[in-house]
């Protein structure tokens, strides 16, 4: 039996742009479901999640760079409204849609969505806040506001 390819990197895929939205692909596994084998509502936020951290990431912004600047900065939701359409369900390929829309002063807009082919599976309208290592609202550092620059709506 032959071995398949080796990967060219050891890290995961970050996914792509599309334009201004980024495409992150997500597999379903039996984990991810209820006794049924959809999948259960709360893991929802977690593709969510996954889709706003790639976007930075492959923007060129990490969590842990935030953290590790002279004035360390991190994000925190503060609001996330998430439309539930269809279920998605084990061994699903499913692509999260994600687009950094505006800033207003320490907060970042995201609109995101969740898509089985054509089939909308879920939306989510995100309100992220960056905030220093007090807890405080305070506005993002210029270079992630210069890296997302050209994919603002």
């Amino acid at each position: 039996m032959t071995q398949p390819p080796k990967p060219a990197t050891s890290e995961p895929s970050m996914g792509w742009l599309e334009g201004r939205e980024h495409v992150l692909p997500v597999r379903i596994y039996y984990e991810d479901t209820d006794f049924t084998g959809v999948v259960y509502h709360a893991n929802y936020l977690r593709y969510f999640e996954r889709g706003r951290s790639d976007f930075l990431r492959l923007a060129g912004v990490s969590h842990q760079g935030l953290l590790q600047l002279p004035d360390p900065a991190a994000f925190t939701v503060t609001r996330i409204a998430v439309e539930y359409k269809r279920a998605a369900r084990v061994d699903d390929a499913l692509l999260v849609r994600t687009t950094y829309d505006a800033v207003k002063g320490p907060r970042l807009m995201i609109s995101q969505r969740i898509f089985r082919g054509d089939d909308l599976i879920a939306t989510a309208a995100v309100e992220a806040a960056c905030i220093g290592m007090d807890g405080r609202p305070r506005r993002p550092p210029g270079d992630l506001i210069a890296a997302l620059q050209p994919l603002f709506g």
